[in-house]
């Protein structure tokens, strides 16, 4: 065979690109969940790349590219002498088979985040490996493999349905079986919101995914030569198209449904309109995608809505919405949107009838079939012996350190606190699990130990100040400039008379009414600085005439000692220094 350079590198560029989508759905993950299991969503992440590639290389791969319409006939491990042909024109196999191996991570890594939080890691890599060895290879086999589907004339590009809609009806599954994290449902059903402890790492996890879906879909072609050339640069238009729109989408929807524009249901319309997308990118004009994408801008909040709210499954990061819900959509509306270029017949919209339409959603609907069946029993196999779940303790602790021996993801950053209903659950589950006593059979506290007067006999004042956070600066300015010459500052969490936040949603759910409020305590304590001065100063800076302006909270100081020179009371207020 004549090797074609150019091909080659486009190949590899798109294995290349679709590899580091591994680390765009590590962030998203992360950003979307809590701080305490950041470092077992990274392990999660690299593993099941890590673990796919090896298990893909000696089976997967023959099951998806052997012979035969149902299961390719299996002719050994990966190489050029056991599956001499089945690589593109002007393609070495070696590049085929790396572009092959990535997607196949891809469909695998997908499941992680509608299971994250409260999975047993162990158990994550066994199902990790069972998507990588049989459920994706055998129906991808079907699609791309020269199985039933594509002699029926299935079309599906670059993956609605091979890689996400398999990776997202794996995830309600397993989702499903796996049960809610704790507190994420009430007593009566009530959706509590569980915030992620970074929208900066979703946002970066977003970007990079849009980024590398270029490759995902553009270097399908696995061309660059010929009617390919053209055939790209429509592929890069359309998935960037429906994405943009899909995100303008779902902004618009969650502004009018929430009354603002909800940030992290925006970061999942970009990458619902691109899964949307995948399987019609070639085959659809730029106006077909703009529907595509709109389509999906709505769908992905609605799917992620009723998944959390009807069907009380909990997914953190809306993985069912994203790839189940938008890749079943997205090739169905192949048959609707098809202009004929790259298909047998055209779409219903184009002309072609619905023989298009008919064949897509049959297709869908035996993949999702096939996934549901084959990962439902898998999930319970693992539930049954060696579990599926992790401990109440592993979960309130947070798999960082239960599962890796982390202390924190994020060695001297405290994550912020739970709220106060999530406090009460977790609470609730530790007396239930016998990990802690009841309330009514805790130990009373000692007495307060009354410590010696050792004042001076100086008047000495602690002033503490609670303001919104940007107020910091100005405060400084302004204690400063009446001499007072030492602060202490922190940042801190709560709320005062207006119990914090009230109709706020994440994600469509409703946040509780005492949501703690990110703050800032000044504190300071004076004696030659009159308290007054100092509480008109703070009064007058801090004044907006609104709800959260702050507090002033003044205290008698028993006594202060200067560590360096042991001065007491107002002497060690004072550096003969200065």
């Amino acid at each position: 065979m004549e090797y074609s350079a150019v091909n080659t590198i486009w190949v590899l560029l798109g294995a290349a690109l679709v590899f580091f989508m591994q680390a765009g759905f590590a962030m998203v993950e992360t950003g979307f969940t809590r701080a305490k299991n950041a470092g077992n969503i990274i392990m999660k992440n690299l593993m099941d790349f890590s673990l796919g590639t090896p298990i893909f290389w000696l089976l997967g791969f023959g099951l998806m590219f052997g012979s035969g319409k149902f299961i390719g006939s299996y002719a050994g491990i990966a190489s050029p002498e056991n599956y001499a042909g089945v690589s593109p024109d002007g393609v070495p196999f070696w590049a085929f088979m790396i572009f092959q191996t990535v997607f196949c991570a891809t469909a695998a890594t997908i499941v992680s985040g509608a299971m994250a939080e409260r999975t047993k890691f162990s158990s994550y890599l066994i199902y990790s490996a069972v998507i990588s060895a049989v459920v994706y290879p055998i129906e991808a086999h079907w699609i791309w493999g020269g199985g039933w589907l594509s002699e029926l004339g299935f079309h599906d590009f670059a993956g609605s349905t091979a890689v996400h809609m398999t990776g997202g009806v794996a995830a309600l599954v397993g989702a499903k079986i796996l049960g809610p994290r704790i507190g994420k449902y009430g007593k009566n059903g009530e959706v509590r919101a569980i915030p992620g402890h970074s929208l900066t790492l979703g946002a970066l996890g977003c970007f990079i995914l849009w980024f590398c879906w270029f490759g995902f879909n553009g270097c399908s072609t696995v061309s660059m030569e010929g009617d390919a050339i053209m055939s790209a640069g429509k592929i890069f238009v359309t998935t960037n198209i429906a994405a943009a729109i899909a995100t303008v989408v779902t902004m618009v929807f969650t502004w009018i449904k929430y009354g603002k524009p909800d940030v992290s249901m925006s970061l999942n319309g970009s990458l619902a309109g691109l899964v949307a997308i995948t399987a019609g990118c070639d085959t659809v004009t730029p106006v077909g995608s703009a529907v595509i994408g709109a389509v999906a801008g709505l769908a992905v909040v609605l799917g992620i809505e009723f998944v959390d709210q009807k069907l009380k499954i909990d997914d953190p990061v809306g993985a069912v919405g994203v790839h189940c819900v938008n890749g079943f959509l997205g090739t169905v509306l192949v048959g609707l949107f098809s202009d004929g270029s790259g298909t047998e017949t055209a779409g219903l919209f184009y002309g072609g009838g619905a023989k298009l339409l008919g064949i897509q959603s049959m297709g869908a609907a035996v993949v999702i079939v096939w996934t549901a069946v084959l990962m439902s029993a898998t999930f319970m196999i693992i539930k049954k012996t060696v579990g599926l779940r992790a401990s109440v303790e592993e979960e309130i602790r947070g798999l960082d350190a239960t599962e890796h021996n982390l202390e924190s993801s994020y060695a001297d950053f405290i994550p912020a606190p739970a709220s106060a209903t999530m406090a009460k659950a977790e609470a609730k589950a530790e007396v239930k699990a016998g990990l802690m006593p009841p309330t009514s059979e805790a130990v009373p506290s000692e007495k307060a130990v009354v410590v010696e007067d050792k004042s001076t006999g100086s008047k000495i004042t602690r002033i503490a100040i609670v303001c919104r956070q940007n107020k910091l600066q100005e405060m400084q300015e302004a204690l400063s400039s009446i001499d007072v010459t030492g602060i202490t500052v922190t940042n801190v969490m709560g709320y005062g008379i207006q119990s914090g936040h009230h109709d706020e949603y994440y994600r469509g759910a409703k946040k509780e009414a005492s949501t703690l409020l990110p703050k800032v305590k000044i504190e300071v304590v004076v004696a030659n600085v009159p308290v007054e001065t100092v509480v008109e100063t703070a009064r007058k800076t801090l004044y907006t005439g609104s709800i959260g302006d702050g507090k002033i909270f003044i205290y008698d100081v028993e006594d202060v000692i200067k560590v360096r020179t042991g001065e007491r009371g107002k002497a060690a207020l004072i550096d003969v220094n200065r």
